[in-house]
């Protein structure tokens, strides 16, 4: 089993019954939700989770975030700055009878690997299923394969005197190795200004294309019914590689590297039109592979 303390904030979300909201809605903050973030929030059930994306309305992520239903409230998880997402938020709820609480004193762990679940059920006496989640003595535990692509377990809360194996212990960058091998895009690497998250395989992850209207929603729309990506998330193999370097073909520019692991790989774009596995690029430093 392997384990990681990642620096996540958390907001809690909740309001009141409101009578005039748009039809199926019955609470004000789920109501507010469904209309700012890419996936389906009126369709969660207690005690499930989601991932969503907050856009602008040309569609370039602003924050992502993993939604957590409880019985009438949720939690979201964000790499974000929990106070500017929440000064944010007050500004776009208008008159909705819409709060915030922060509660970014909660730490946060993911556990992931082999015995990673063995580990959960000696610990917590059960375990989730994907997608769902659980609370047990002020700790939550969340079944989410999203992180890395593989069963992993998001442990956080109250988590004083949680016992962990100091051997499986891995760094925040030893994480991020693993992130970009795996071809998980991150927000302000991947997920950035001027990208569609279409363009990062985000789909079937984190956009519905059935919940009706949320802020960006024309534009995405508009990118998925065309049929073609202009550009497509890709993994690189070269030396050299340097976040935002330039990648080229012969004198064309084609892509951007947007984030670099220690082991010789890294995430970008490329024109998709210029997509093909073990094509050779270029950067300003050297030689740039395709992988996948």
């Amino acid at each position: 089993m392997k384990w990681v303390r990642l620096k996540r904030s958390k907001i809690k979300v909740f309001g009141k019954k409101g009578k005039t909201l748009p039809k199926g809605f019955q609470e004000e903050h789920t109501s507010f939700l469904h209309s700012l973030l890419t996936n389906d929030i009126r369709g969660l059930k207690p005690f499930s989770f989601n991932y969503d994306l907050w856009l602008r309305q040309n569609g370039s992520p602003i924050e992502d975030f993993f939604v957590y239903k409880l019985e009438d409230t949720y939690l979201l998880d964000t790499e974000g700055e929990a106070k500017k997402i929440i000064e944010e938020f007050e500004r776009l709820k208008l008159s909705l009878k819409v709060y915030f609480e922060d509660l970014t004193t909660f730490g946060h762990i993911f556990v992931f690997g082999e015995s990673a679940k063995d580990w959960v059920e000696k610990t917590f006496g059960m375990v989730p299923e994907e997608g769902k989640f659980f609370e047990k003595d002020g700790v939550f535990v969340a079944n989410n394969p999203l992180r890395v692509r593989e069963e992993g377990f998001d442990v956080f809360g109250k988590l004083d005197g949680l016992e962990l194996p100091k051997e499986g212990e891995i760094t925040e960058e030893d994480f991020e190795d693993i992130r970009i091998e795996r071809k998980v895009p991150r927000i302000r690497k991947e997920l950035r200004e001027g990208y569609s998250p279409l363009e990062a395989g985000l789909l079937n992850v984190a956009i519905s294309l059935t919940k009706g209207c949320y802020v960006g929603q024309e534009v995405i729309a508009r990118i998925h019914y065309k049929g073609r990506l202009p550009r497509t998330l890709v993994l690189f193999k070269g030396e050299n590689l340097q976040e935002e370097q330039k990648v080229f073909d012969g004198e064309k520019e084609v892509g951007l590297i947007t984030s670099v692991s220690r082991k010789g790989l890294a995430l970008g774009y490329i024109l998709t039109t210029k997509l093909e596995e073990k094509r050779e690029l270029s950067t300003a430093t050297g030689k740039v592979v395709v992988l996948d």
